[in-house]
């Protein structure tokens, strides 16, 4: 067992400066955080939209869902035509008020420049072998793909688009990464929740990450359908550890693992040590709706 080198990986992408980061208000709402790049940009650019307060930078856009994300939604298109935006995915996400109500939504390129939180979907496909032994199904994702190819991931995991529910995204996600039918994560709770936090190339990454756990059964494999996961290994929580301290997992799915291993005791009597750790990324289910951007 590596718990120190695996608790150094998790300080490594779960601590950053806050101060470099300006708190984003829109209307009367703390929604997120800007870094020193884009302050400049929206109140050289975008003075009509974003001003600067004692509180941090405020964005004037009022109304209701609709026109809030219809504004936004425009300048966005403003950045992306600028150059300052790659990634554009022609999807939204919906960006929550604190009471846990939706605010407006937005293209999901746009999230990490204003630091806005979203949702995401990642499912630890666990398999308990005839000996007893616990396993798990960790995909390699395409070498195609755009963002991360080639790191290893979760079973499933993937982004809450705008109007989906947390059980919708998991049935779709199930089924376009790992082949899983509905019936099999209908009815499926979570098992945690994680807030992902780190500064990015684009500004700051903020997601809340729901993490289910699937068990499949002995020879049950997985099966990609959407092309974006290369193939699917079947590894010992040891292999797992190993992967962990390699850094070869995406982030966000590395904090998942770990919470699992964690969750299932891999790290036996050093288990309370990894858990008092990863209180700083774990939170109850619904306390989402109260933590400041």
């Amino acid at each position: 067992m590596q718990v120190d080198a695996v608790l150094g990986y998790l300080d490594k992408v779960s601590r950053f400066d806050a101060q470099q980061f300006t708190p984003l208000f829109i209307g009367t709402e703390r929604m997120g955080c800007v870094n020193a790049q884009w302050k400049e940009r929206l109140l050289q650019h975008e003075p009509q939209l974003f001003e600067e307060t004692f509180q941090g930078l405020r964005c004037k856009v009022k109304g209701s869902y609709r026109s809030i994300s219809h504004a936004l939604a425009h300048a966005a298109r403003r950045w992306q035509q600028a150059g300052w935006l790659n990634g554009w995915r022609n999807e939204n996400f919906t960006a929550f008020r604190q009471d846990g109500r939706p605010y407006f939504e937005l293209e999901r390129a746009a999230f990490r420049p204003l630091g806005l939180t979203s949702r995401a979907v990642h499912v630890n496909g666990l398999c308990r072998l005839d000996d007893g032994e616990v396993r798990m199904w960790v995909g390699r994702r395409s070498p195609h793909k755009a963002v991360d190819p080639n790191r290893m991931d979760n079973l499933v995991g993937g982004g809450v688009a705008a109007g989906e529910t947390l059980a919708l995204a998991l049935e779709r996600e199930s089924w376009e990464e790992a082949g899983v039918a509905r019936e099999r994560v209908e009815g499926l709770t979570p098992s945690s929740l994680l807030l992902a936090q780190r500064p990015v190339a684009r500004g700051l990454h903020r997601e809340w990450l729901y993490a289910y756990d699937l068990w499949l059964a002995p020879g049950e494999s997985p099966a990609c359908q959407d092309g974006e996961v290369a193939e699917h290994l079947l590894l010992p929580f040891s292999e797992v550890e190993q992967l962990l301290v390699d850094e070869r997992f995406m982030i966000d799915a590395a904090l998942v693992g770990m919470d699992c291993l964690c969750r299932h005791g891999y790290w036996a009597r050093h288990n309370q040590k990894m858990a008092d750790a990863l209180s700083r990324v774990r939170y109850a289910l619904g306390q989402e709706m109260g933590v400041p951007a």
